[in-house]
């Protein structure tokens, strides 16, 4: 089981899984191995999901990432009023 941090789909109403670039350039999914490290990085007020392993290539088909980055400390400056900037 993963913590997937959630942002707002600008192409949607809803809700989308965090894909950012890396510093080497490729795509990484943020994903968290427990729910008190998603909210310690990412914030107190971050939405999230619960994700089976198993899942990961659906949300690869509709978001598509070439890392999964586990546990990632995120830096300060991207996070605003306790959630993903």
């Amino acid at each position: 089981m993963l913590y997937l941090p959630l942002v707002d789909n600008p192409l949607s109403e809803g809700q989308m899984a965090v894909v950012r670039r890396m510093a080497d350039g490729r795509q990484g999914l943020l994903a968290y191995t427990a729910l008190d490290r998603l909210a310690a990085n990412c914030g107190m007020n971050q939405p999230w999901m619960l994700l089976m392993t198993s899942e990961l290539g659906r949300i690869k088909e509709e978001q598509p990432f070439d890392v999964v980055a586990f546990d990632i400390d995120v830096p300060p400056a991207m996070v605003e009023n306790g959630r993903l900037a």
